[in-house]
């Protein structure tokens, strides 16, 4: 075959691809002809790779996708966690976590503990990892929750909202109890929790012990009810009060300061 015939087979295939929507196969085509010719791979064979090429793009965006929707503030997984700095960490329990068995469970996990020991971290990480298993998930502070409630009751459109958050199969709520919340905004953070209860999963972190809550959630009867909806059936992680990335810091300052004292 001359490459000019190659050529205009291979615009052709790039044209008949683009109504049924295969960009991958488009753009791969001849890349893997070539090498299943070199490899002396049969017609199947060759069908197959280039199929299998089209179905993991598909599968990576899909997941980008499900990443970019579900507004991390920062994307971070768990093989970036650094579980040797926090050694009390019960690593088996996280890693099987990440499986997301919890989700289809519907069981809620909490990470309580102090600023700077990894809850947020290991909270997006969990929700990574669901947005690779092609789960709806949508990650936000609890105020940010709120404030967006509030406003939409103020425009009429809290029914919607409320909705709109049920429906996610992961909710990743953090900063629960870090700002103390008005009676109103509580109610409606209240109604979203209980909405997703026993129906879809999850996530909280805290650096505050389930004791405490009262200094945030000014009705001591809506604490108890919030409470209970969280804590039922939870994976309940404590991350501890010592701040990783505190010492972290401290470290580089250490090493920062000997290399310096060296020069």
């Amino acid at each position: 075959m001359s490459a000019d015939t190659g050529k205009l087979q291979a615009a052709a295939i790039r044209e008949l691809c683009k109504p049924l929507r295969l960009p991958t196969i488009a753009a791969q085509a001849v890349r893997l002809a070539e090498q299943a010719a070199k490899e002396k791979q049969s017609p199947l064979s060759f069908l197959e790779a280039l199929l299998c090429a089209e179905i993991e793009e598909r599968e990576q965006n899909a997941v980008g996708r499900r990443i970019k929707e579900a507004h991390f503030p920062k994307v971070k997984s768990l093989e970036e966690f650094n579980f040797q700095e926090a050694p009390h960490l019960p690593v088996t329990l996280i890693r099987h976590l990440a499986d997301g068995g919890y989700i289809g469970k519907t069981e809620p996990v909490l990470f309580v503990g102090d600023t700077g020991t990894g809850k947020t971290h290991l909270a997006t990480a969990l929700g990574v990892a669901a947005c690779r298993q092609r789960k709806r998930v949508r990650f936000t502070t609890a105020a940010e929750m709120v404030n967006e409630l509030v406003e939409a009751r103020h425009n009429n459109q809290l029914s919607r909202v409320t909705a709109r958050w049920t429906r996610y199969e992961l909710l990743v709520i953090d900063e629960m109890g870090y700002v103390a919340l008005a009676e109103a905004g509580a109610e409606m953070l209240f109604q979203v929790i209980a909405g997703r209860a026993e129906k879809a999963a999850v996530i909280i972190t805290t650096n505050l012990p389930f004791s405490e809550w009262t200094t945030v959630f000014p009705n001591a009867r809506l604490c108890k009810a919030m409470v209970d909806r969280l804590t039922d059936r939870a994976h309940i992680v404590d991350t501890g009060d010592e701040s990783y990335r505190f010492r972290r810091s401290l470290d580089k300052q250490r090493k920062k300061n000997q290399d310096g004292g060296q020069n």
